[in-house]
């Protein structure tokens, strides 16, 4: 069986992020989060947006590097997610 090594290094030290004062990012049903069983969401996003903390689910928008994995990670379809507004959202560092 192969073994997945994890990464600690910032996955955003090769982007740069104009945040929006308004999350493109949300939850539809945060109680459908409680009966989740494994928490996907907080593992499979490459750049950490999401976390269980406090028996709920958090997320940390300014992180996103709009890959658009959100609404196909989580096993209940209960992400949200679209691009940032216009002049807002990742630059990638060259």
């Amino acid at each position: 069986m192969t073994k997945f090594k994890i990464d600690s290094s910032d996955p955003l030290s090769s982007t740069t992020i104009k945040a929006d004062s308004k999350s493109h990012i949300s939850i539809k049903n945060r109680a459908l989060c409680l009966k989740c069983e494994n928490k996907p969401c907080t593992y499979f996003c490459p750049s950490r947006v999401y976390s269980w903390e406090n028996n709920a689910i958090h997320i940390n928008y300014k992180r996103c590097i709009e890959c658009g994995a959100c609404p196909f990670g989580c096993p209940s379809e209960n992400i949200y997610w679209q691009f940032p507004r216009g002049e807002f959202g990742v630059c990638y560092k060259k």
